[in-house]
């Protein structure tokens, strides 16, 4: 079985790489590339996951900031780890988090997190999700969220009604990934053996 260390590395790197494709801001020191750095501050905290959090901005926007909260229990994780994010969220006005856990999260934890919406909108992730990145697999063609601008001139120069467009479930690993919600639309690249590349647009129901 894997190093919990190494584990933990691997997530928060994962972390880091999809807080940059959402846009958001991460600098050398948050993203501890060099694993024996993040083994060094891991062991100062106590080894403790929830002293890893990171907090940052995105890059078109300092108001639109996000925390990304490790959770240390490695049983189910109940509603006190929520308490305290919801907490820190408010202390720093921050409306959008990623909660990482070890384990899934129970009824009540759960109802927890639609109660908190849309004032604190928290995201979940199990840490065996963000072992690896899925968008990195040659297998995932890319994806490309668009803006509401780019998504309305989409529909205008086809001349087509949102709900024309063929679709993917909010669900999907890949719109998790990237924190889409119902009504954006996602650009998907292929590549082609004939025309090179073949592009298709997908609404996230």
């Amino acid at each position: 079985m894997e190093d919990p260390v190494t584990r933990f590395y691997k997530c928060r790197k994962t972390c880091c790489e999809m807080l940059e494709d959402r846009g958001y801001i991460i600098t050398a020191r948050e993203k501890l590339e060099n694993f024996a750095a993040f083994k060094e501050l891991f062991e100062e905290n106590e080894k403790l996951r929830s002293r890893m959090t990171i907090i940052t901005s995105h890059k078109n926007d300092a108001n639109n900031k996000i925390i990304v909260y490790f959770v240390d229990e490695v049983k189910k994780t109940g509603v006190k780890p929520l308490r305290e994010l919801t907490e820190k969220m408010d202390e720093k006005s921050i409306q959008r988090a990623i909660l990482v856990t070890q384990n899934t999260l129970t009824p009540f934890a759960k109802d927890a997190i639609k109660e908190a919406a849309p004032r604190h909108i928290i995201e979940n992730f199990l840490d065996t999700e963000l072992l690896v990145n899925i968008t990195k697999h040659e297998l995932v063609p890319r994806h490309i969220p668009l803006t509401s601008d780019e998504k309305r001139n989409l529909l205008q120069r086809y001349k087509i009604k949102e709900n024309k467009l063929p679709r993917i479930q909010d669900v999907d690993p890949v719109c998790r990934y990237f924190g889409l919600s119902k009504g954006q639309v996602v650009k998907i690249i292929r590549p082609s053996e004939t025309a090179g590349r073949y592009v298709t647009y997908r609404l996230v129901v």
